[in-house]
């Protein structure tokens, strides 16, 4: 006799089998697939003497930028629509200000905008990673901020992992259940803890907050890391919640300004539907004039956000539910935070991309993740090259990483996480490998025709960017193209070649160290780039040109020299006078475009 319960165990763990077997095939087959039309380079069309041609590979990029376009413009149909969808806000919502050496204004202008949200009863608490002399400023800012006499603070001398100087096993256990009664009999608390890193105050917070709360809302932004062995290098986040009966948890950096309904928006998602386990919002940039390198991230985010993640979003699979801004049910959190705090890569302790292994361990549970755009908040992003390459470096390490985590759990979401990871994952080594091969060929259109067509791919994603937004403002975005095709792309491969390497990034925001580390890539790809133009420029100089070659060569050159013309005037117009304008006025992220 085969017991009902036992029967579907064996039904289900059959079904599993199937699903695993078949994304497997799905996954290998798409990759396949794509490969053979790279290499065969069969052509639908195609001029005289190969000038213009488009072939089947090229058809596959173009429709899964269609696709994604079309589902993203359907999940914000969606979100539009949940306007109208009502909400009890009867649930508990705390929220944790993570701080490590941040600048004041930055740090002022975040907790005046958490004193702003409109989520009723909702708990502060900041967390500060270093507890010297030189972090006390912070500290103060915040009772100055939050009001001294309704907020508590702490200078705790360790952490849950590390014991103070001269301290018994004994006192640290007292230290901890005196931190963990804090956080949950305050309304406004500031902890100051021995400096461990974001994962350190992370698992400090949940274990503060142990199960007694229902939600937990995450913001983590990756700063600089090293390992925890040596961690005095490493900045932190946390996620801290207070009440005996919290519903839902807030975090964000300290350098982040949240939207006043952000906490609203992000709790309705979750409550309606239990099988969302996650949650992001919208992450935009507060510094977007102050150079042209947080001009071209701040319209690059919102592509990354509006059309990535809302793509993702409609078929429930987000691959990671941004730091600044997020928001998780507790009891999932608790059913990994071991394993989260203790994650090892290639036998080294992971330090960054939290936020994304976080999102991950989510979706390995089989709940769904989602994003809004009607939660909203402003962060600061690096304004100098150096910065902003390092930042990427290091966040190209943790999505190449989580990547191979992320495909254990292809079998329990829906087929696209499957076919995105393919598309998205080998993208930059079958573009890698047609820069090259169009550099070394020897005629210098195959180069022109290059530097046109990525252009032409920028302003067509742009445009469609600019419609969905409303504002022209994206039409910028294509000249990020250049910005990924210059230093982003060798920047990916440098961080697979130092995946394991965790010794340096971005700094903190009050003291900026200079790092040429990631200058390297950029170097030996630049160097790879000019061999392919020296190469063609000698192998040209060799035969005569046709008449129809330099008339092709001529168009091709106004054509791209006109597109600069026009979009730097554009930029130099509007950019930076609207910079000027802005820049000593009150940022509304309500009015943002």
């Amino acid at each position: 006799m085969i017991f009902p319960g036992l029967l579907q165990m064996h039904c289900e763990r059959f079904i599993c089998i199937l699903r695993i077997l078949g994304t497997t095939l799905f996954g290998v087959s798409l990759l396949l697939g794509i490969s053979a039309a790279y290499i065969v380079g069969y052509q639908f069309i195609q001029t005289d003497n190969y000038y213009f041609s488009f072939g089947l590979y090229g058809a596959i990029l173009a429709s899964h930028l269609v696709i994604q376009s079309l589902f993203a413009f359907l999940e914000h149909r969606k979100m539009k629509r949940s306007l109208e969808t009502p909400i009890k806000l009867n649930k508990t919502v705390a929220l944790c200000i993570a701080a490590y050496q941040e600048d004041p204004d930055y740090l002022r202008k975040c907790l005046l905008s958490v004193k702003r949200l409109t989520y009723p009863g909702i708990k502060v608490i900041m967390v500060i990673d270093g507890n010297s002399e030189d972090d006390v400023y912070m500290m103060d800012i915040f009772s100055e901020i939050m009001g001294r006499d309704k907020s508590a603070t702490y200078v705790w001398r360790n952490n849950f992992h590390q014991r103070g100087p001269d301290e018994s096993e004994e006192s640290h256990k007292e230290s901890m259940q005196h931190v963990t009664q804090l956080v949950l009999s305050n309304k406004s608390v500031c902890i100051m803890q021995k400096w461990g890193g974001k994962r350190e105050v992370m698992y400090t917070a949940f274990k503060a907050l142990g199960r007694s709360v229902d939600y937990v809302q995450v913001g983590i932004k990756s700063p600089p890391s090293l390992p925890r062995k040596t961690c005095l290098q490493r900045k932190q986040s946390g996620i801290f919640i207070n009440s005996m009966h919290l519903s839902y948890g807030q975090v964000c950096d300290s350098d982040t300004m949240l939207d006043p309904a952000s906490s609203v928006e992000m709790v309705k998602v979750l409550e309606e539907d239990p099988m969302v386990g996650g949650v992001g919002g919208d992450v935009q940039i507060l510094n977007k004039y102050d150079s042209w390198i947080s001009f071209l991230s701040s319209v690059r985010y919102w592509m990354a956000f509006n059309i990535e993640r809302a793509c993702q979003s409609y078929f429930g699979c987000v691959q990671c539910i941004s730091g600044p801004l997020g928001m998780y049910r507790n009891s999932l959190l608790h059913e990994f935070v071991e394993d989260w705090y203790n994650q090892e890569f290639m036998g080294s302790q992971c330090s960054f991309g939290d936020d994304r292994h976080l999102t991950n361990r989510v979706l390995s549970l089989g709940y769904a993740t989602k994003y809004t755009a009607r939660s909203k908040c402003l962060t600061e992003t690096p304004i100098e090259y150096l910065r902003w390459l390092n930042q990427q470096t290091r966040w190209s390490k943790s999505y190449f990483r989580e990547w191979l985590y992320n495909a254990m759990w292809f079998h329990k979401h829906h087929l696209w996480m499957t076919y995105e990871a393919v598309i998205t994952g080998f993208f930059p080594f079958f573009l890698i490998a047609t820069v090259i091969q169009l550099f070394y060929r020897g005629k210098l259109w195959n180069i022109l025709l290059f530097l046109l067509t990525v252009q032409l791919v920028g302003l067509i994603k742009s445009s469609f960017a600019s419609c969905l937004r409303g504002n022209i403002v994206m039409v910028f975005m294509s000249l990020y193209s250049v910005l990924y095709m210059s230093s982003l792309l060798p920047a990916k491969m440098f961080a697979i070649a130092t995946i394991n390497k965790a010794g340096w990034g971005t700094s903190g925001r009050k003291t900026i160290v200079v790092n040429f580390i990631g200058l390297i890539p950029v170097s030996i790809w630049f160097t790879i780039l000019l061999g392919g133009v020296i190469f063609t420029i000698y192998k040209e100089s060799k035969k005569p040109f046709s008449e129809s070659k330099q008339t092709v060569l001529i168009i091709g050159t106004i054509l791209y020299a006109c597109y600069w013309v026009m979009l730097l005037t554009l930029y130099l117009a509007l950019i930076t006078k609207c910079g000027r304008r802005k820049k000593e006025q009150h940022y509304d992220m309500v009015l943002d475009v």
